[in-house]
């Protein structure tokens, strides 16, 4: 009963529905949300300056680390409103698992930096760092939290498609 623990009444408590309530799962989500709108800032302002003054190969590792750096942060960002909109009650925990089911965190040590990486502008090598600690709290938190897979419940017009789509735009990417 991963996820979920027994108290004296005979009542099942689910951890993950009590920590998305709890000072500690805001804490990680405001950070989570300031880091996408930082990397989100700098990849758009001077990022893109620090880049232009790049030559091969360095302009290639900027470019691969930061479309890396934007698909972590546009994971971890779902994770953590998928998480919010349950404890709110904006999704049911099927729903919420149909839509966690898209997200593929990644394993431990998957992150490897470019041969490059040590070129590349120190705010970028800052935001990736940052973002690798962001991913391995989550995959923790993910893990610890444990929910069991439910069925698949079709619901395309979901609350959470809206901030989704705004995250994809301040990246100008989509994450499929």
């Amino acid at each position: 009963m991963a996820g979920k623990s027994r108290r004296g009444d005979g009542v099942t408590v689910s951890f993950g529905a009590k920590f998305a309530q709890s000072d500690q799962f805001k804490i990680v989500f405001r950070e989570g949300m300031a880091l996408v709108e930082a990397a989100a800032t700098y990849l758009d302002g001077d990022g893109r300056k620090e880049a232009r003054k790049l030559q091969p190969p360095h302009s290639l590792a900027y470019a691969t680390e930061s479309m890396r750096l934007t698909t972590r942060l546009m994971q971890l960002a779902s994770w953590l409103l998928i998480r919010r909109a349950v404890s709110e009650g904006e999704l049911t925990l099927e729903q919420a698992l149909e839509e966690q089911r898209k997200i593929k965190l990644p394993g431990k040590g998957s992150d490897q930096p470019t041969r490059d990486f040590s070129a590349l502008p120190p705010r970028l090598k800052e935001l990736v760092a940052e973002s690798i600690k962001l991913q391995q709290r989550i995959v923790r938190l993910d893990q610890m939290l444990g929910l069991e897979q439910a069925p698949i419940v079709e619901d395309a017009d979901h609350p959470l498609s809206t901030q989704l789509s705004r995250l994809r735009a301040a990246f100008g990417t989509d994450p499929d």
